[in-house]
């Protein structure tokens, strides 16, 4: 099993490089970055874990420049976006910078897709947040298009382009329905998110990883449904709050990647979790 980190960088937390060159050194597999552009101080919609919203979602760092950074100074670690709200950003200026980190990573990038929670962050991008699914949909295959190995057009209920020249290509290469990157969709387990990984993602990246025993079947069959390859599917818990008999639990139910998250802190704090983490990464990976 591959152990990874997610934590909310921001700019009075441990920095991009000093951290992804800890994590390589250690052994772990990937670094996962979340996603807010801003956070309305006039805000109506309640946070999902309950309670206060935590300071550094309102301070996070761009992922992209921070997953730049990090792949900079690294061969072999994972980047990852822990989530990317695509329907708050431009399609066609995504698709490149996607395609961007992931050629010049060798690709080692993962696109983490997801709808958002903050009613008033989307507004502020113009989302309308009933349509908010179907529009990360028709943006993600107009982003399709554009890493197509030929120039293709799309026609979408929410946006176009012309078939055009568009390069660098994301390293992988098509897989079914999936161009691009390697992709994982967060989001809770139901029907309609399990016909959007099905339709065009690698997988699903359930936050916390409860629940997995009863919701795997369920995605194994909207999956068998759309025809995908059954052994190619990718489920990866993410933000996990680790414990041996819980790791064990995800390699019993055949997971290979599982993503812990670290506190949002100093450096001081987040290299003492990391060496705590590290245990699980030495017992789940054979690595001294």
């Amino acid at each position: 099993m591959r152990i990874s980190v997610t934590i909310f960088l921001t700019d009075e937390t441990i920095t991009p490089t000093r951290l992804a060159r800890e994590l390589e050194q250690r052994g772990f597999a990937g670094l996962y970055l979340p996603e807010h552009t801003h956070i309305p101080v006039e805000r109506t919609t309640p946070y999902p874990m309950g309670g206060e919203l935590p300071p550094e979602y309102s301070r996070t760092l761009d992922p992209f420049v921070a997953l730049g950074q990090a792949a900079a100074v690294t061969e072999a670690l994972t980047l990852g976006t822990g989530i990317t709200l695509v329907a708050q950003h431009d399609p066609i200026d995504l698709a490149k910078q996607v395609a961007t980190l992931d050629h010049l990573s060798g690709g080692r990038f993962t696109l983490g897709v997801g709808f958002g929670w903050n009613v008033e962050e989307a507004d502020d991008h113009g989302v309308e947040w009933r349509t908010r699914r179907e529009l990360g949909r028709d943006r993600m295959a107009l982003m399709r298009a554009l890493w197509s190995p030929e120039p293709t057009a799309y026609e979408g209920r929410f946006g176009s382009v012309r078939a055009s020249h568009a390069y660098p290509k994301p390293v992988q290469k098509l897989r079914g329905p999936v161009v691009g990157p390697r992709t994982l969709m967060g989001g809770a387990a139901g029907p309609k998110l399990f016909s959007h990984i099905a339709a065009y993602a690698d997988g699903w990246m359930p936050i916390g990883g409860r629940g997995l025993t009863e919701s795997l079947p369920v995605l194994r069959t909207a999956w068998a449904e759309a025809d995908r390859d059954p052994g190619a599917l990718q489920v990866v818990p993410f933000a996990v709050l680790p414990s041996s008999g819980k790791l064990a639990h995800y390699a019993d139910l055949g997971i290979e990647e599982v993503v812990l998250q670290l506190p949002p802190a100093g450096e001081e704090d987040v290299l003492r979790v990391l060496d705590e983490y590290a245990a699980f990464v030495t017992r789940h990976t054979g690595r001294p």
